[in-house]
């Protein structure tokens, strides 16, 4: 798992996301609303809003907020007009990030996320100038705790993944972007339950990173995360355990 996958486990387990709720809600709700204008607001036939109402529900988002959310989309109701944007920049030490955002004002959103880059250390970069370190594929995520690896085996390669990986308290099953839809299917016929199933882009190498460059690193990555127009940061940095445990003070 990259190291700031495991900083925000750690920072789970510390509560220290209770505050962050409200913006859990923002994210999910512009989540809602495009994938409903994407693809209509049947959930049966737009499998991008079924597990978005599936995100939304884990979170106990409130079936008229849901509701509202997939209206907009489909005009039934007003609402601002949201587009999806990648920026791509890089952090201390070479890191590479990619950000993920919706956004109903481009010109605001980017001159907010190059401010943050730029207290960081990084820089927001132009077309292509991260993108290339990164696959796009479709990422599963499941406790080990409830998942034996027979039963994963058996389950998702069969049903169309590329691999699956041992990252400590969890498995990381990877698929074809195209096929990640039918693995999770698959995986919740056989019971398996889902901690987190997502459309990602994986590092194609990690960089190992310590000292004063991980602190700034992980530290831009909850920065971006807090923006309300982010709904997802990837980087190619990866913080070993004991450097993650210094950071945090554990």
């Amino acid at each position: 798992m990259s190291g700031h996958s495991k900083w925000a486990t750690i920072k789970r387990k510390k509560g220290a996301l209770d505050a962050a709720r409200g913006r859990v809600f923002t994210k999910l709700i512009r989540e809602l609303t495009t994938a409903a204008r994407m693809g209509g607001g049947d959930p049966g036939g737009n499998p991008r809003l079924r597990k978005a109402i599936s995100d939304a529900k884990q979170q106990a988002m409130p079936n008229d907020t849901i509701k509202r959310a997939i209206q907009r989309g489909t005009g039934e109701i007003d609402g601002a007009a949201f587009e999806e944007v990648l920026y791509e920049g890089t952090g201390p030490g070479g890191t590479l990030f990619l950000v993920e955002g919706m956004t109903d004002n481009r010109n605001r959103t980017v001159a907010e996320l190059r401010k943050i880059f730029e207290k960081h250390n990084g820089v927001l970069g132009g077309a292509g100038s991260a993108q290339w370190a990164f696959d796009r594929l479709g990422t599963i995520q499941l406790e080990k705790s409830n998942v034996g690896e027979d039963q994963l085996m058996e389950a998702a390669v069969e049903a169309g993944a590329d691999d699956y990986r041992d990252e400590g308290e969890i498995w990381m099953v990877y698929t074809p972007k195209e096929q990640l839809y039918d693995v999770v299917a698959a995986l919740e016929k056989a019971s398996l339950p889902i901690q987190e199933s997502k459309i990602a882009y994986v590092p194609k190498n990690k960089k190992e990173t310590s000292g004063r460059d991980a602190e700034v690193c992980l530290n831009l990555v909850d920065a971006l995360d807090g923006h309300d127009d982010v709904q997802n940061v990837y980087a190619d940095f990866d913080v070993s355990d004991a450097e993650l445990a210094r950071i945090s003070g554990s």
